[in-house]
């Protein structure tokens, strides 16, 4: 089962007992805020959770093509890492 951002916003919403509405504003301005942080090249880190961070690989010159023929040196990637006891919450399963 898939926690959507609907379902996140009713279960917080009855845990906390504020409103819907509230609750889906508060998500989506830290959707926004990430959004942003990682963008920048930065790294958000949510303790004894998980770590999101941007990743900048160098391909060297001749590693792929983009659309318009030119390399493409330089990609970004997004890793995600979770923390200790994520991991060993995972392994458990």
């Amino acid at each position: 089962m898939a926690l959507t951002k609907k379902t996140m916003v009713s279960e917080i919403g009855r845990r906390t007992r504020l409103r819907n509405h509230d609750v889906q504003r508060v998500i989506e301005t830290l959707i926004d805020v990430w959004t942003e942080e990682l963008a920048s090249g930065g790294r958000i880190e949510l303790e004894n959770f998980l770590v999101l961070e941007v990743q900048r690989i160098d391909r060297g010159e001749q590693r792929g093509m983009l659309s318009t023929g030119q390399p493409c040196r330089v990609i970004h990637r997004l890793v995600v890492r979770p923390s200790k006891p994520m991991r060993e919450r995972l392994h458990k399963l």
